[in-house]
């Protein structure tokens, strides 16, 4: 079954969200179909703020080594492209594709000034036309739009209008960070006609649930890679506080 093909099954495509190569290799062995880049979480671990901070080849670097060391189906948050123009864009997917992915994220707005915004819709769509058309190969476009991620005045209307005119401009795919009601994601899976993504948030309903409510893909964001930061503090703490070892031990054997 091909990465596309993910996207319509019963079940939705559960994506393990990866930021270097030994968590790619954990997808991997904890028996996940497919695995994504997390930004958030790769430009943390590399000392940068999300938002397209880190430069490109940084992030081109980190895509190489999962691929190497993990060969599930991999998809790459490219955020906003890296890029101001439709041919840079595309020029950036097609060094991705070289290496064997398989589909990326590109999402409707930019931080700019340190403030996240979302970017007009239908420049936005032209500008996706215009990528699609210079790929030379398939590519799993999955847009994101960032409308209940920024808490925009009628959510619910804007991504459903934003929806419709990226799927009739070359998406494969919808994502929708944020989105958590039920009854907005019914909305969105039944008229959108994308396969919907959604991300882990507090309150998000479980994945049989999720699937009842026509949602095709799920998505960790960097929520995993976050939650690891903590033990690892309390790890090193530990160390400190203890003058000792022990506590290390302790954790691999028992966590």
């Amino acid at each position: 079954m091909d990465f596309t093909a993910f996207h319509h099954q019963t079940t939705p495509l559960l994506l393990a969200n990866v930021w270097d190569a030994a968590s790619a290799r954990a997808a991997k062995q904890a028996g996940y179909q497919a695995m994504g880049t997390s930004s958030a979480a790769i430009a943390a671990m590399l000392g940068y703020d999300d938002g397209e901070q880190m430069p490109f080849a940084e992030l081109l670097f980190m895509v190489k080594r999962i691929r190497a060391a993990c060969d599930l189906p991999l998809s790459v948050d490219m955020e906003a492209g890296y890029g101001e123009t439709a041919q840079a864009i595309a020029g950036n997917l097609q060094h991705l594709i070289k290496l064997g992915v398989v589909g990326i994220n590109l999402e409707d707005s930019r931080v700019v000034n340190g403030e996240r915004q979302l970017v007009d819709a239908t420049q936005f769509a032209r500008q996706l036309r215009e990528i699609r058309a210079q790929l030379p190969c398939p590519l799993f476009l999955n847009i994101r739009t960032d409308t209940f991620l920024l808490n925009v005045e009628n959510a619910l209307a804007e991504t459903l209008y934003r929806g419709q005119l990226y799927a009739q401009h070359g998406a494969d795919g919808l994502f929708v960070p944020g989105v958590m009601q039920n009854a907005d994601i019914a909305a969105i899976a039944q008229q959108i006609l994308l396969p919907l993504n959604v991300m882990c948030v507090p309150g998000l309903a479980g994945f049989a649930k999720l699937a009842t409510l026509g949602v095709r893909r799920i998505s960790m964001g960097n929520a995993v890679h976050a939650a690891l930061q903590t033990p690892l503090k309390n790890i090193l703490l530990s160390v400190q506080t203890q003058q000792s070892f022990e506590g290390v031990f302790h954790h691999a054997n028992h966590g």
